[in-house]
């Protein structure tokens, strides 16, 4: 053990900081939103930031992907990222101004569309901003800015939806404008502005920043298409109310995305940095490890009490949406890990490698969809997203040993597997004594990972203990 793991320890705190408040707010606002949006007005919403979420990549050409990556290697000017990204979103969006007459004849979004673009251009401002002070390793800043974004968010959401009924309209004008402040005041305080500089920017940085980077924008698309293709189906196969109550089942779900997405953000750091060391094998492999471990006692407990925190969160309405939350937690297991082994592409700029296992979750997904949702509706859509996940893990677990072999622990992840499966179903399926039955397993997934874990946590602390001692 030594500093590298202190140093992720460090990141993974502040990034915590940072993004647990932004994607809490998810939770916080869910009563404001089944309360004052029906289930057709909500899939309405969800389907429109959708829309924007894969509109985002192409409008960015994958750009902040080369941001983090390039603007944490030493060899590069950071002053020649910042300027190459910035001017990369500027041709982005003039040419989705370019496709304005196309973007308006999209049924359910058309009358939004100028809040559409204003909500690009203001969720691209941010991500430049913020991709590059996480490049400056700011993370204390970039912690703070999430702290300050869901609150307003919360703030603007109360005033647009609450007092000023505005409904669709009002959800997304409320992003857009916590999205402003943000890029104003990361701007202000991080002085991003004093990077842009055209001599910086060479034509060959530029290339290499894009042949880095274009492979990872269809990859984007592929990763929405899985994570939004069971919804868009599911509305038209099966209606716009089942679709809306489908989305709300992503909420819960999310938390465990929550976990991932602080994980990951100070985890690219960190496999950067300590990728390009000589046998980086063991560090990776531990860490994963423990990763492994989290993720699976953390998504077990909450299959457990999903039903009650739905109960809790939305009104009834959406209740029902609490059937498909155990298998959306068990594909969003799965993406986490998928995202972890990404992150060994992202070290060794495979954006070709990380494309293809996408495409191939993506191509699985969108095959299901169509025969399972006819079947089993939402349901059938929630396998789906489950064993497209589980299909781009074993790819990338295969692939990725040419570059860094990780100790999977094959047998491990199978009995994991195995567990959590059997939790889904029972839960799901409510047979005979489902409560203590779905009790028991958990408390048997929780004692299975605990030891690993604690082995992990005990042998850190004594590293970091020791070191302390000595100083």
């Amino acid at each position: 053990m030594n500093s590298k793991y202190k140093f992720l320890l460090s990141n993974t705190g502040l990034f915590f900081i940072s993004t647990f408040s932004s994607k809490f707010l998810v939770f916080l606002l869910m009563p404001i939103y089944t309360a004052v949006l029906s289930p057709d007005q909500f899939n309405t919403v969800d389907l429109m930031t959708q829309t924007a979420n894969l509109m985002i990549p192409l409008v960015s050409l994958g750009i902040p992907n080369s941001i983090i990556r390039f603007g944490l290697d030493k060899q590069y000017s950071k002053r020649g990222v910042f300027t190459v990204a910035a001017l990369t979103y500027v041709v982005g969006f003039m040419a989705l101004l370019a496709c304005y007459p196309l973007i308006v004849k999209i049924t359910f979004i058309n009358q939004y569309v100028k809040y559409l673009y204003l909500y690009l251009l203001c969720s691209c401002g941010r991500t430049l901003v913020q991709q590059f002070v996480r490049a400056r390793m700011l993370t204390r800043l970039y912690a703070v800015d999430g702290i300050l974004a869901t609150v307003n968010t919360l703030l603007f959401v109360y005033l647009y939806l609450v007092k000023l009924n505005m409904g669709a309209m009002g959800y997304i004008l409320a992003t857009i404008t916590a999205d402003f402040i943000s890029i104003v005041f990361l701007s202000v305080i991080s002085s991003c502005w004093k990077y842009f500089s055209l001599k910086k920017a060479s034509t060959a940085l530029a290339k290499e920043m894009l042949a880095y980077c274009l492979p990872l924008m269809p990859t984007s698309i592929f990763w929405w298409i899985t994570n939004v293709s069971d919804h868009y189906l599911v509305t038209f196969i099966t209606g716009a109310a089942a679709g809306g109550v489908y989305a709300i089942s992503y909420k819960i779900p999310s938390i465990v995305n929550l976990v991932s997405t602080i994980f990951t953000e100070a985890w690219q750091i960190s496999a950067v940095k300590e990728g390009q060391e000589e046998n980086p094998e063991k560090f990776f492999t531990t860490v994963f490890k423990a990763y492994q471990g989290i993720m699976f006692m953390g998504g077990a407990g909450l299959i457990l009490i999903c039903r009650i925190l739905v109960d809790f969160m939305v009104a009834e309405q959406y209740y029902e949406s609490w059937r498909f939350i155990p298998v959306l937690i068990m594909a969003t297991i799965f993406s986490s890990f998928s995202g972890f082994l990404a992150s060994i592409y992202m070290v060794q700029k495979d954006g070709k490698s990380n494309l293809f296992t996408m495409m191939a979750g993506a191509l699985s997904n969108i095959g299901m969809n169509l025969v399972l949702i006819p079947k089993w509706g939402a349901q059938g859509a929630a396998i789906a997203t489950f064993v497209s996940y589980l299909l781009v893990f074993i790819l990338r677990a295969r692939g990725t040993k040419k570059f860094i072999d990780i100790n999977i622990s094959p047998l491990f992840m199978a009995v994991n597997l195995g567990l959590i499966g059997a939790l889904s179903f029972i839960m799901v399926q409510e047979i005979n004594h489902w409560i203590v039955i779905s009790i028991a397993l958990t408390a048997v997934i929780v004692a299975f990972n605990f030891m690993p874990l604690f082995s992990f946590v005990k042998s850190l602390l004594k590293s970091l203990l020791g070191k302390k001692k000595k100083a």
